[in-house]
């Protein structure tokens, strides 16, 4: 009954943000001239941009059977395809996107897959998932710095914010896997942090289930320590399917009759707004996603599209893909309820 309640304020509070959203964005627009404008498009730019979207969800899939086939593990590709959308539509509906990979874990150990290996497995693709962004970030930077501070504006504190964040979840990740003491210092640091403010009361017992809780990931790190060439095959493919999802505002751009600027400057733009609001405590950086993308993109698309491209842009890289994820995580959830009962009618009956 708690997940249903903690599922239901979940949704209540994106639905929120959503309506809050569209509201900000519209209200000094003219619909009719977004429709319009989205109607006078060249749908054919679109359609490659659809097949990116599935193929960005699709490529976690890759890389999740990729590690486990590593590790020993014989895992089909349809199933990890279930475990990445299920993941994508949790992430899109909890704060920071953190409720992806306990659901998928959830799945994983239903599927009767060995928890630690799921945990390496979870683990190492957000690590991956997370320096993908930031090195891209870096080398895009080399590329076309100009370019990207020329378009960054109000939007480089978010940046900034953005950068710092990621950067220290990716330091304690490796802090995790390298530096076991260093780890337990520092939350040992926290737990007293948090006694002092009155918030934790037994401090012992506090760090006692802290560090239970990374147990799972510790025997991963250890693999990870013994064998870090996996990292960096995690971190290309990485690259690949971020570098899927940031063409598809390329496509849309072509679609408006656009052809000013180049897919590597727009992917450019796209990885310093998602490493913006990668980190924000935002379901999916609804909001702020929005508005970075109308300020950043506002002299590309021009005044008068810039909002329509946003719709389409973000409506198949975000809305789209979270309602497909829906649909197929309740499809996922009622399958697993029915084997479950299947399940317990057979052992009843013997």
């Amino acid at each position: 009954m708690g997940k249903i309640k903690k599922a239901l304020l979940n949704a209540t509070f994106l639905i929120g943000l959503v309506a809050i959203t569209i509201y900000y964005t519209l209200k000094d627009c003219s619909v009719s001239e977004i429709f319009y404008a989205i109607e006078h498009s060249n749908a054919i730019w679109l359609i490659p941009a659809v097949v990116l979207v599935f193929t960005f969800v699709c490529g976690e899939s890759v890389i999740m059977r990729y590690l486990y086939n590593l590790l020993g593990t014989s895992i089909k590709l349809i199933r990890c395809i279930k475990y990445s959308f299920v993941g994508f539509f949790y992430s899109c509906v909890t704060p920071s996107a953190s409720g992806g990979q306990p659901m998928q874990l959830f799945y994983m150990t239903k599927d009767k897959y060995n928890v630690s290996e799921s945990c390496l497995v979870l683990l190492l693709i957000t690590v991956g998932y997370k320096a993908a962004l930031v090195v891209m970030s870096g080398v895009l930077f080399m590329v076309e710095g100009s370019f990207i501070l020329e378009h960054l504006s109000s939007v480089v504190y978010i940046f900034i914010y953005g950068i710092i964040v990621n950067i220290a979840f990716i330091s304690f990740l490796l802090i995790l896997v390298f530096n076991e003491k260093l780890l337990k210092k520092m939350v040992s640091g926290l737990a007293k942090l948090l006694h002092k403010i009155k918030i934790v009361k037994d401090i012992e017992g506090f760090e006692k289930k802290i560090l239970c809780q990374m147990e799972p990931y510790r025997e991963g790190a250890e693999y990870l320590k013994k064998n870090v060439i996996v990292f960096f095959h995690v971190l290309w493919m990485s690259i690949v399917q971020r570098t899927m999802l940031f063409l598809v505002t390329w496509f849309v751009y072509r679609s408006f009759g656009l052809n000013e600027i180049s897919a590597i400057q727009i992917v450019a733009l796209q990885t310093i707004i998602s490493l913006s609001v990668d980190m924000l405590p935002l379901p999916g950086g609804v909001g702020a996603s929005e508005k970075s993308f109308s300020i950043m993109f506002a002299t590309i698309f021009g005044a008068q599209l810039v909002i329509p491209g946003m719709v389409v842009s973000r409506g198949l890289s975000y809305y789209f893909l979270l309602l497909v994820s829906g649909i197929i995580s309740v499809g996922v959830h009622i399958l697993m309820m029915y084997r479950e009962q299947k399940a317990r009618k057979d052992e009843n009956q013997c």
